[in-house]
């Protein structure tokens, strides 16, 4: 395991034996039997059978709304595409049981919800002036890479690499293809599903310390109020007898010297004088 911290939420779902299955794990084996199932489709039946599950913003609106989900269960044989979904099945095992760990099962449902919806609503808001379309779950599940960076930004592996900078290769290797190819709908759900976990992750209290965040919030905090505290009247009651006053200050005089004298006891001293000059 890479983290420590285990959230109060966390439970296992079920027991496979001594082994516990959690949400992640769950979802790892819903993806792996969707991608069996697409081979067989697209080896036994027909590659236009997946067009009902892919999103397409212009279905969606003519009422196909389980496109906005079903897209990310798509994953199709074609070339290196099943390597390829191997790693990231290894990224959502490994990176998601940890995430799920830190701040619990319920929160981490919600997290893995949004990211499967919040991309595809913005590309249907999208669609009504331009077509969309999207199959397929990487950046979900990068985005859930992004969440344990956010958590453990300098745990090291992958030759003792930071999480945080194998992050930024990937998030710029994606960006890059994206730009070059002109993939404009790619890149909006890659980098809304990376701001949406890591602003998440943040919402939870967990994650790096964000100044301007902070800064923005305390503008918005009604501030504190300004109590005006009168000043006391009660004055110093000084002795009848001076002597008494200052009886115990040229003691220590006599016996340290002038230098001795504290602030509070020259001043003492010294109203004891003008009082005596006002008697003579």
């Amino acid at each position: 395991m890479f983290g420590v911290t285990t959230s109060d939420d966390y439970r296992p779902v079920t027991w496979m034996g001594r082994y516990p299955v959690d949400v992640t794990t769950m979802l790892v084996g819903v993806h792996v039997v969707c991608a069996i199932i697409t081979a067989l489709f697209v080896g036994f039946v027909h590659n236009g059978v997946l067009n009902y599950a892919m999103f397409d913003s212009a279905e969606v609106w003519q009422g196909q709304v389980w496109r906005l989900f079903t897209y990310a269960f798509i994953h199709p044989p074609a070339g290196y595409a099943l390597l390829w979904f191997a790693i990231e099945m290894y990224m959502l095992f490994f990176f998601g049981r940890e995430v799920e760990r830190f701040i619990g099962q319920r929160a981490y449902i919600w997290l893995y919800a949004l990211l499967l919806f919040v991309p595809a609503l913005i590309l249907a808001l999208w669609g009504l002036t331009t077509r969309t379309g999207l199959a397929g779950s990487g950046a979900l599940h990068f985005a859930v890479f992004t969440a344990f960076v956010t958590l453990y930004p300098n745990m090291q592996f992958f030759l003792r690499i930071p999480a945080k900078w194998i992050f930024v290769i990937l998030a710029a290797i994606g960006t890059l293809s994206g730009l070059a190819a002109h993939d404009w709908q790619n890149l909006v759900v890659l980098w809304s599903s990376i701001a949406l976990a890591f602003f998440f992750i943040e919402a939870r209290g967990a994650g790096p310390e964000l100044a301007w965040i902070n800064n923005f919030k305390a503008r918005f905090r009604p501030k504190p109020k300004l109590y005006v505290v009168q000043k006391s009247s009660a004055r110093m009651v000084e002795p009848d007898n001076v002597y008494d006053s200052i009886d115990p200050i040229l003691d220590k005089i006599s016996k340290s010297g002038m230098g001795s004298l504290t602030e509070s006891e020259r001043k003492i001293l010294d109203r004891a004088r003008n009082r005596l000059l006002k008697k003579d």
